[in-house]
């Protein structure tokens, strides 16, 4: 397999990445260019980690995961854009925003709820015989610079919209999960 068809694969594997990054700095403080290489690095992270456990290790249990990931990705997309629409919500009457710490415990349900698909990849790459070292790296440097773009177009457009932007953040976390779960079951 090409370079270019792995990078491809990389771009369309990391638009949930990206879509999460661009919601990211709506609800979490800290400064922006270490939330955005915490965001990109974890995103890259498990973009390339979880094709290397669907080749070495998912053919044996490629069929219980592929039975649940989609519900995993639609839980975990689920509760945390919940939480940024209900805190959002709950913030209306108050005058200025407050956003919480990105935490390790968030990063991860985002990163493994993004990622999840990638394992099936990694699957995939088993089946084809391909080398599965070049495809990880550029699928998690791929991840890494769109998840980093994403989060700082992402500030501009908070910047500008303020608290709407957070509920619309939330939502379209949740619009990703139910995306996951329709075309999944479909």
């Amino acid at each position: 397999m090409g370079i270019i068809s792995i990078i491809l694969i990389g771009v369309g594997l990391s638009m949930d990445a990206f879509a999460v990054s661009l919601t990211a700095c709506i609800n979490w403080e800290g400064h922006r260019i270490r939330n955005a290489l915490k965001i990109a690095f974890f995103f890259g992270f498990f973009q390339a980690l979880m094709p290397t456990i669907g080749y070495f290790g998912g053919t044996a249990v490629s069929g219980f995961v592929q039975a649940v990931d989609h519900w995993i990705a639609f839980a975990l997309l689920l509760i945390v854009g919940g939480k940024m629409i209900v805190e959002a919500i709950r913030k209306s009457g108050e005058g200025e925003c407050k956003k919480e710490k990105l935490t390790i415990h968030v990063l991860l349900m985002l990163a493994l709820a993004t990622s999840i698909d990638a394992f099936a990849v990694g699957l995939t790459f088993a089946m084809l015989k391909t080398a599965i070292w070049l495809p990880v790296v550029l699928i998690g440097l791929t991840t890494f610079i769109i998840s980093f773009v994403g989060v700082i177009f992402g500030e501009k457009i908070g910047e500008m919209a303020g608290r709407k932007v957070e509920v619309l953040g939330g939502l379209l976390l949740v619009g990703i999960g139910v995306k996951i779960l329709v075309t999944s079951i479909a």
